[in-house]
């Protein structure tokens, strides 16, 4: 169990989380990016919120590791509903009338194209199922893996949770948007590897950067929890 002790930077860290969250799920619904050459015969071609997305881990990482995954569980379901409340509120924004100037030079057309995405089904079931299946399996692992490990050994369980955060992630957004009519199966492999190899590299060389951020809040905070008691249930209070 954790206590109710005070932390200076935790509120600030939620916030930048869930920012980066509602920042990169806009990008994603607004342009497809393709960098022009091949992977291993794959196209290098990613939605644009793949540029922002993998630094809501770098977080998830540092909250875990220093507050605990109690507390984290707190901060992956704040993103969550801000998310959601995103997508509502573009919704909304859609289904309203538009000014007759804007019409001429935007346009609901052009709206729908772009941010419309925001609400849509796909993007939207996407962007919260790969969201909660891999924010929460990012933090297990991570949480599992410094009890094992003692403490030691940082890099190893930052990358190796996310690998297995950003696997599921990736594989749970792109085949419910594919499945809902949001990509074509023609990009499923394509989209898929591209955005799980970027993900993951960002994560390994963001990496000093993330024991820095580490080591800096644990004497910051005085707090440097293990998860030796803790309920995973992503439901659990």
């Amino acid at each position: 169990m954790q206590s109710n002790k005070t932390y200076h930077y935790f509120d600030f860290i939620m916030a930048a989380f869930v920012t980066v969250l509602v920042v990169s799920n806009i990008a994603s619904s607004a342009k497809i990016i393709d960098l022009g050459f091949q992977l291993f015969g794959v196209p290098m071609a990613f939605d644009a919120g793949t540029i922002l997305f993998p630094v809501s881990y770098i977080f998830g990482d540092i909250l875990t590791e220093v507050y605990g995954y109690q507390r984290s569980r707190r901060v992956i379901w704040a993103g969550f509903a801000a998310l959601a409340l995103s997508a509502l509120v573009f919704w909304l924004i859609q289904h309203l009338p538009g000014e007759a100037a804007w019409q001429q030079y935007a346009g609901d057309a052009a709206y729908a194209a772009i941010l419309g995405g925001m609400s849509s089904g796909g993007i939207l079931l996407g962007s919260l199922a790969g969201y909660w299946s891999g924010e929460f399996s990012n933090s297990f692992v991570l949480a599992k893996l410094k009890i094992h490990t003692a403490g030691r050994h940082l890099w190893l369980r930052t990358i190796s949770s996310t690998l297995v955060g950003q696997g599921v992630d990736t594989l749970a957004f792109v085949l419910v948007a594919t499945l809902l009519g949001v990509f074509p199966w023609s990009l499923f492999v394509t989209l898929t590897v591209t955005n799980y190899l970027f993900k993951c590299a960002v994560e390994a060389l963001m990496t000093p950067v993330t024991y820095a951020l580490v080591n800096l809040l644990k004497r910051a905070e005085n707090e440097d929890f293990y998860d030796r008691e803790t309920n995973f249930n992503p439901f659990a209070a």
